[in-house]
This record gives structure tokens, C-alpha cells and sequence, in this order.
């Protein structure tokens, strides 16, 4: 589309069962995009070589997963004001010779609320729970959407109230920290899971909250997608709760990745039914 060659890739170690490949390949397809799309497994100290060498063979782009979001940003040219605000790449793409960083994880995440549920996160109130390096991707993306309040519940206090301090640098929001066993008085309208609690081989079949916490007008998101249905999503939907899936984020931010590479949004009902038959076992971004 604008003459660079389409080599594109995910880099990450391990990369074992990462979804990304099945998700672009299809987007590939749908759009007769003639590109390639590989995952890399990349030891921590391979790092500069490896980018050094996409660089050369003129990369369109590409992925980046743990332990590399913070690492590239010094390989980079230059990074997007969300990506610095987070610390952290999630996707490379090129733009007049340049290499640009960019985290598209927060805007992928509030990209499948609103599809999904047509949930508006302006005014509202949420809990999230977990401080690490997807909690801050969501709570970066509501806060900048309007978000009224935010409580962020992590096992140990210290890292919530880390977090707390660095949103605080960019955001007014009144952000309210604790352990996940303060659970707030007031009433809430969304709940998201930013930890691994329920994940399969993570406390399967364990609840991050208590039973009790669920109602009616209470939107709850987990970001695990494996399980497709969480023990926290069965509880809050027997509770009578909306509830929203981790694929959706998944899903989110590769498309808006996919946007940046080729400037063409993609179907994201196309990379959804792409993953679905990959989900019989472990995956990962």
C-alpha cells in the first residue's frame, strides 16, 4: 500500500501459543493483503539484534509481548504519547522512515466494550483489580475516556498505589487504592480482572472477588480468554451481571495494530472466528 514490503512478526519469550499470528493471517485473507505474519521467540538479550535485523530486511512492522514492552522503546525512533504515558510498546509500525512505538492494549480494550455492549465509559465508576502491566493499559484508556472514579484493588497495596502515582502524573480522576479485600461502599458500574486469577493453570475455578460484590447494572470484564468463560464471568452472569470476555481485548488491539501497519481497519468479526478453533488449548498474546 504505500511500497514498504509486508513482513510483519510478534516477538516475546516465550512465545509459545500466541494467538496473533491465527488473528492477522486471517485479516490477511479477508482483505487479499499479500503479507506475512511470524511469531519469534526472543531471549531478553537477543533483543537489539533482532530489531536491528527487522530494520534491515525493512519489517512493515510488528508485535511485541513480555518481556519486551519497556526494553524496545531505546531501540525505537519514536513512541506515541499513550505509549510513553504506560512505559511500554505493544506495536511497532513505520511512518516516514521512522520506527514508532505505539501500546494499542487500552484503546483495544475499550474498542471491544463498546462493540460488545455498547458500554460509555464517560461517568461511570470502576474497580479494577490488579496493578501490573494490563491493568495500566486499561486504566490508562478509561481515565482518558472520561472515567468518573477508579478503584484499584491489587493483593499488595504498594504496587496499587504505584500505579495510583503514575496515572495520577496524567489524570485528575479521583483514584481511590487497596487490597482486592477492600472492596468499595459505593456502587460501582464495571469490574474488570487484570489479574490471572481463574486462568487455566492459574487458581482455575477461583473467584478474584467475593460472590456478593454482583448486581444487576454492573458490567464485568476479565481479561483472561482462557477459559473463554471465567469462574468470575459464570458468577457474575448467575448474579444477573453483563459480562465481557477477554478475547474481545485481544482481538481490539491487534486490529487497531493491524490499522497502524496498513492504514485499513479490519473485520474484527473475521479474527474473532479465526481464534475460536485455537482456544482448545493454552494461548497467549
Amino acid at each position: 500500500m504505500d511500497g514498504f514490503p509486508s513482513f510483519l512478526a510478534v516477538i516475546g519469550h516465550p512465545i509459545g501459543h500466541t494467538l496473533s499470528p491465527v488473528l492477522h493471517r486471517a485479516a490477511f485473507r479477508a482483505l487479499g493483503i499479500d503479507a506475512s505474519y511470524t511469531a519469534y521467540d526472543v531471549a531478553f538479550e537477543r533483543l537489539p539484534e533482532v530489531v536491528r535485523a527487522m530494520r534491515t530486511l525493512e519489517f512493515r512492522g510488528f508485535n511485541v509481548t513480555i518481556p519486551h514492552k519497556t526494553a524496545v522503546i531505546d531501540l525505537l525512533d519514536e513512541c506515541t504519547p499513550t505509549a510513553l504515558r504506560m512505559g511500554a510498546v505493544n506495536t511497532v509500525y513505520v511512518s516516514d522512515g521512522k520506527w514508532i512505538g505505539d501500546n494499542t492494549d487500552g484503546a483495544g480494550y475499550l474498542l471491544s466494550l463498546g462493540r460488545e455492549h455498547g458500554f460509555a465509559v464517560q461517568g461511570k465508576r470502576a474497580v479494577l483489580l490488579g496493578a501490573g502491566g494490563a491493568a495500566m493499559g486499561v486504566a490508562d484508556a478509561l481515565l482518558g475516556a472520561g472515567l468518573d472514579a477508579l478503584w484499584i484493588l491489587n493483593r499488595h497495596r504498594a504496587k496499587a498505589e504505584a500505579l495510583a502515582r503514575r496515572l495520577a502524573q496524567h489524570y485528575q480522576t479521583n483514584i481511590v487504592t487497596g487490597t482486592i479485600a477492600e472492596w468499595p461502599r459505593e456502587r460501582v458500574d464495571l469490574l474488570i480482572n487484570a489479574t490471572p486469577v481463574g486462568m487455566v493453570g492459574f487458581l482455575e475455578g477461583e473467584l478474584p472477588v467475593p460472590p456478593d460484590v454482583f448486581h444487576e447494572r454492573m458490567l464485568v470484564s476479565d481479561l483472561v480468554y482462557r477459559p473463554l468463560v471465567t469462574p468470575l464471568l459464570a458468577a457474575a452472569d448467575k448474579a444477573g451481571a453483563k459480562t465481557s470476555g477477554g478475547l474481545g481485548m485481544l482481538v481490539g488491539q491487534g486490529a487497531l495494530a493491524f490499522e497502524r501497519w496498513f492504514g485499513v481497519f479490519p473485520s474484527m468479526d473475521v479474527m474473532l472466528a479465526a481464534a475460536m478453533p485455537e482456544l482448545d488449548g493454552s494461548a497467549s498474546k
